[in-house]
């Protein structure tokens, strides 16, 4: 990768306009933004959130870091044992991070996860990484707080390595829900300093309404934007184990996992019967104003469920860690004013939000100059939380 200044070290004729092009294009970049009352972030945090979006690939940043170790650690919770990977930068660690995984069949090996993980490493954050299986399952439930109240505790403990200066969180889509229940709780206070969620949610009832029928509310008028139906099928799934009925939960089964698959034809027969029948009939739901009355018809457990991962029913004012909120204008899974209305819930000053034009969901591969700019200012934010190693 060039550097931002455009120099380079070869000034053979073949380089030259090559160093000259990346100089003007530079300039236009900085007059642009300047033109929209941008300015360029740090250059550290620019080639941090460039190497993020490189994934695998090359850049100047691999170029420049050492590689970070990645080994196995275990440990032990309230009421389990886990496995983790823990990957460690080749400086003194200037603080630890909690990658906490979302709802996804490859869980801390998803190869979007553990690129982040190295980045981050390189970047000399000491990164924790949880095998949650209930998350590889696509179960997302309240045990979830638990389970990030126990990576927490042991990432501060410094049982195994010396403890960071400072200790986070970073979570991904509806992980970001189980963080923040966790990092309020007393048990934690004190104890993490900042958290990062990308793509996160607030108040899940409107997180279900855009899930089921693609409506969300912005300045109190409906919007409409076709959702991914990913979202509702996961929540099917994480609710198979609350149905009684062994039969109804194998055919929402197969039916969830036949819209996963995005399989065409006609989809499997339906035979349910009782509360199935009406988890059926609230994920197939298009009419948001029905969503309150479908929701209230769910089994018992299922409202609990939603109730105790809700942020919305929560007072976040014992919520003392610094919040750094990435989202994308165009969210098909968990709409951006998720972000917006959390940010809002808390005091000013304390969260810190950036909203891109161009970003899917998690996916920060293909973003403009302009979502890259503030995407690098989301990562100095982060950077800034580092304690420099004496």
């Amino acid at each position: 990768m060039t550097d931002m200044s455009g120099a380079v070290s070869d000034r053979s004729p073949e380089r030259v306009p090559t160093a000259r092009k990346a100089g003007v294009v530079l300039v236009i970049v900085v007059a642009a933004l300047t033109a929209v009352g941008c300015t360029l972030a740090p250059k550290e945090a620019r080639l941090v959130a460039q190497d993020l979006a490189a994934g695998p690939a090359s850049t100047e940043f691999k170029e420049i870091t050492a590689t970070p170790s990645r080994r196995t650690v275990t440990f032990s919770g309230e009421k389990q044992s886990y496995r983790a990977d823990l990957y460690a930068p080749g400086p003194v660690p200037e603080a630890g991070i909690l990658l906490m995984p979302g709802a996804a069949e490859q869980g801390k090996d998803d190869p979007r996860l553990v690129n982040t993980a190295k980045t981050l490493a390189r970047a000399r954050f000491l990164v924790l990484v949880p095998d949650i299986p209930g998350l590889r399952r696509l179960q997302v439930t309240p045990a979830n707080i638990q389970h990030v109240m126990d990576a927490i505790s042991y990432l501060a403990s410094g049982r195994d390595f010396p403890s960071p200066p400072r200790i986070g969180a970073g979570a991904f889509s509806y992980a970001v829900g189980p963080v923040l229940l966790a990092a309020r709780r007393p048990d934690l206070a004190g104890q993490v300093d900042f958290v990062v969620g990308v793509g996160g949610y607030y108040d899940l009832e409107e997180v279900l309404t855009f899930a089921t029928t693609g409506y969300y509310r912005q300045q109190d008028e409906w919007q409409y934007r076709r959702p991914n139906e990913y979202g509702k099928w996961v929540f099917v799934l994480s609710n198979l184990s609350r149905l009684a009925d062994s039969d109804d939960r194998r055919t929402l089964r197969r039916l969830a996992n036949w819209h996963l698959a995005g399989r065409p034809g006609p989809q499997p027969e339906v035979g349910l019967s009782g509360e199935a029948l009406d988890v059926y009939r609230f994920v197939t739901n298009d009419d948001p104003d029905r969503v309150p009355a479908l929701i209230g018809k769910l089994p018992l457990a299922i409202r609990e469920a939603i109730r105790e991962l809700d942020l919305a029913n929560r007072d976040l004012s014992s919520l003392k860690a610094d919040l750094i909120l990435v989202h994308g204008r165009r969210d098909d899974i968990i709409p951006f004013t998720q972000s917006v209305r959390l940010a809002e819930a808390l005091p000013k000053g304390q969260t810190e939000l950036f909203i891109l034009e161009g970003l899917l969901h998690v996916n920060v591969s293909a973003l403009s100059i302009f979502d890259q700019n503030r995407m690098a200012h989301a990562v100095d934010s982060l950077l800034r939380q580092r304690v420099t190693a004496p």
